[in-house]
């Protein structure tokens, strides 16, 4: 198909400008190896210009009712619709993901997310606390913080962009945004929506280049008081470190378990286990990371499993309609996977379908589906993220197993249990250390309006992202006015 490269660089102060680094670097498309455009390498001033834009902004957007600031937000919502054919194109150019299946739903997540923010929003209240004092009243608003820095990441890049931006601004806060190098080019077009939509300026702005340069320079910025980042482990924490003192919504990856128990009913888990684990080529922080199975049912469901696999998960380029699963979006991950699937092989672990990178295609990160048996908990596939098409299967003998298991691991997003006794369910859910945990439905399954984030003690993240929680925790504060009636 045809597609005119994309040439990004910083959106500033309500307009696109030339950044202060004469450096860019190319984007070259993991379905067909082909450049999609190229972006400008940012520098520490890119960052500064566009937090000084925001902190000026803060004050006339701060003071708009949420009801002027819905409104901007719904234009900006019509101008996405009119634009959804063309942005999920670009979407499935440069991430990889199938049109029709994965960057189509994407764009409709990004307008679902902004709706809910909408909504959500007008809701927010304070209080008016009852005192001793009698000439006196007190009354506690709810106000945002300022300048929010969001830090996307390269699996979801709008729909993530959409759940950290919308309610920090619609709760009054202005954004600079910075997009992973893999998806900068799709979320420039996004900008492009921002301008179109009439947004005052610098009350949202885009800055392209490398986290350890642009991204450091904006947790550590002072003018910045909140700082929202979805991404890897490692990244995460460096980030939290920086932005020490600020607020922070921090959400990073899982390792999200999948527990069988022995009386699971596997014609509601293979469905679940094809979308959770195939679904954007496994690259989900809440994909099934593995399977707990128990022995009594491990058998059937690697046989049904692998059947379900290979008539149902048709791997192939992005635009082609009978695809329902893409290529993976970068080479460390492929790498990544190369060697998570190989040491396990090694330790012992057996490909039953897939197990590598498929021949054929105009790139070689096209990654099989796969399915591996006889994995133990020793496996770097078993006990890490590996953030790709494959399911690992892990006997167990008991639910006290399973939650040992479960303890042990350092993530804490999300999981699953099967079972066909509910109060069975419930209860192992309520002892599973994780910040989701779902009874009979894939690990990720979830909706826009509830929380979702990492458990206490795990390094999965602090802060819920979604619905009015972050609204409530992390965008804005509490002030407190008290009136002397004389």
């Amino acid at each position: 198909m045809q597609h005119t490269p994309v040439e990004a660089g910083p959106f500033i102060g309500g307009r696109f400008v030339e950044s202060a680094g004469q450096e860019r670097q190319s984007t070259v498309s993991p379905a067909t190896g082909q450049v999609v455009g190229s972006f400008a390498l940012g520098l520490p001033d890119d960052v500064d210009r566009a937090v000084t834009a925001a902190r000026h902004a803060f004050t006339s957007w701060s003071a708009l009712t949420v009801f002027d600031r819905c409104r901007f937000l719904e234009r900006l919502i019509g101008e996405i619709e009119n634009r959804r054919e063309e942005l999920a194109r670009l979407l499935a150019l440069e991430q990889g993901k199938p049109y029709r299946v994965e960057a189509l739903p994407e764009i409709d997540e990004t307008v679902s997310n902004i709706r809910v923010a909408i909504e959500l929003a007008k809701y927010l209240d304070g209080t008016m606390p009852q005192l001793a004092n009698p000439r006196k009243r007190a009354f506690v608003y709810r106000v945002p913080r300022g300048v929010v820095a969001a830090i996307q990441p390269w699996n979801f890049p709008l729909g993530t962009a959409s759940a950290q931006i919308a309610p920090a601004l619609v709760t009054g806060n202005t954004v600079v945004a910075l997009p992973a190098p893999s998806t900068t080019l799709i979320e420039y077009e996004w900008a492009r929506c921002f301008e179109a939509a009439g947004f005052p300026p610098g009350v949202f702005n885009l800055v392209t280049g490398h986290g350890p340069v642009v991204g450091d320079a904006m947790t550590a910025h002072p003018d910045v008081q909140v700082v929202a980042f979805t991404g890897s482990v490692a990244t995460g924490r460096r980030i939290a470190a920086r932005a020490s003192g600020k607020a922070q919504l921090i959400e990073l990856g899982g390792n999200g378990p999948v527990v069988l128990l022995d009386d699971a009913d596997l014609d509601v888990v293979l469905p679940d286990a094809l979308r959770s684990t195939y679904g954007a080529a496994g690259q989900s922080c809440t994909a099934s990371g593995r399977f707990l199975v128990h022995g009594a049912l491990y058998d059937e469901f690697a046989h049904r499993l692998i059947e379900a696999v290979q008539r149902e998960v048709t791997l192939g380029l992005p635009f082609d309609d009978a695809t329902t699963m893409g290529p993976v979006n970068n080479v460390p991950l492929a790498e990544k996977l190369d060697r998570h699937v190989g040491t396990a092989l090694d330790e012992g672990a057996v490909v039953l379908t897939g197990g590598g990178r498929a021949k054929g295609f105009p790139t070689d990160l096209y990654w099989e589906p796969t399915v591996l048996t006889d994995v133990t908990e020793s496996m770097a596939v078993a006990v890490e993220e590996t953030f790709g098409p494959i399911a690992p299967l892990q006997r167990i003998s008991s639910e006290a197993e399973a939650l040992e298991l479960m303890h042990k691991s350092p993530y804490g997003l999300c999981a699953a249990v099967y079972t066909r006794d509910v109060a069975r369910g419930l209860r192992f859910a309520e002892k599973a250390p994780s910040g989701l945990v779902n009874v009979n439905a894939a690990p990720g399954d979830t909706e826009t309006h509830l929380p979702f984030g990492g458990r206490a003690g795990k390094l999965s993240g602090t802060g819920k992202i979604l619905g009015r929680y972050p609204m409530e925790d992390v965008f804005t504060e509490l002030k407190l006015v008290s009136v002397n009636l004389g």
